[in-house]
């Protein structure tokens, strides 16, 4: 049975459809990313997972229990990470931690065990003690990922976990997170713009646009879909029709003065694809990567921010 599953999860907002009959199974284990451009809904998603936000239509569970139905115990199956810092730097690392734990009502002795397992887990028992306001960066997400584990949580979300990280931090950070999942078979749900992240960490992702799942599988299955190599070029008057004439032309989009191909064996067939292309200026060749294929289906390329975002603004607002 999965640890989360979704059936026809819609949400409206008087005329606009932010979620649209959604419908998806993570399993128990499974780091699975939720990715889409500026407002496709997956904020709204997470909201109603969370049970911030009640369904127009639809239902969802988590670890068994419905959002609707069942919120209390819903929120004691999970954990959250906001993109925004949100522990207090006036406290200590300790603090921060001990005010979680009887928040959720933990007996003192669970609490003071728990607050030295996930401490030792981020590798912060030498700071704990330390006010949070002297810490680093990479230091306070995993001050907030120990906060997230303290409760022993089904699911864990991460709203963008590592943004702002340095390339340590993040290396780190992703170590943690495999190991919640590989190790102690926590289910964790990423949203993310760093499409590396993706494919070093989720066996799954879904692509959300204008409310729906546009593609689901795993990273590798979503780049095969793109089917050859992929070329970028920048041309001055660019004739889209007779490049997409061309046999070894798959696909052609154009954005402007610049056009996306995907071609069968690029290095082959270069030499033709420039001279019916017209003036070119710029040009640029790869493998299929994720990038690619957010562009494939959505028409645009991600980007950092969300005009849905304020997830933990208004989590905090609705405590």
């Amino acid at each position: 049975m999965p640890v989360i599953e979704t059936r026809s999860l819609t949400k409206r907002f008087e005329s606009l459809v932010a979620v649209d009959a959604l419908d998806l199974a993570v399993d128990e284990g499974e780091i699975f990313g939720l990715l889409g451009p500026n407002g496709a809904g997956k904020t709204t998603t997470l909201m109603m997972l969370t049970t911030l936000v009640r369904p127009t239509v639809g239902s969802a569970t988590i670890a068994g229990f419905d959002i609707a139905r069942q919120p209390a115990e819903v929120r004691k199956s999970i954990g959250v990470v906001f993109q925004d810092p949100s522990s207090d730097d006036i406290l200590t690392g300790y603090e921060n931690l001990k005010v979680h734990g009887m928040l959720y009502r933990m007996p003192p002795a669970l609490r003071e065990r728990r607050i030295g397992e996930v401490l030792e887990l981020v590798e912060l028992t030498g700071r704990q003690d330390d006010l949070v306001r002297k810490y680093s960066g990479g230091m306070r997400r995993r001050l907030e990922l120990a906060r997230g584990l303290m409760h022993d949580p089904r699911v864990l979300f991460l709203d963008e976990p590592t943004l702002g990280l340095d390339p340590q931090s993040r290396e780190k950070l992703w170590e943690y997170i495999e190991n919640l999942a590989r190790v102690k078979r926590i289910t964790v749900i990423i949203t993310t713009h760093y499409m590396e992240e993706v494919d070093r960490l989720c066996d799954r992702m879904a692509i959300m646009d204008e409310g729906k799942i546009r593609a689901l599988d795993t990273p590798a299955a979503l780049k095969r879909v793109i089917g050859g190599d992929v070329v970028h070029l920048r041309v001055a008057a660019p004739d889209v029709e007779a490049l997409a004439r061309l046999p070894f032309v798959q696909r052609v989009e154009a954005r402007d003065r610049v056009l996306d191909l995907t071609v069968t064996d690029a290095s082959a067939h270069l030499q033709e694809l420039l001279q019916a292309a017209g003036r070119v200026e710029a040009v640029e060749v790869h493998s299929p990567t994720l990038d690619d294929v957010f562009l494939h289906f959505t028409g645009r390329a991600i980007r950092e921010g969300s005009a849905e975002g304020g997830w933990a603004e208004r989590m905090m607002h609705h405590r």
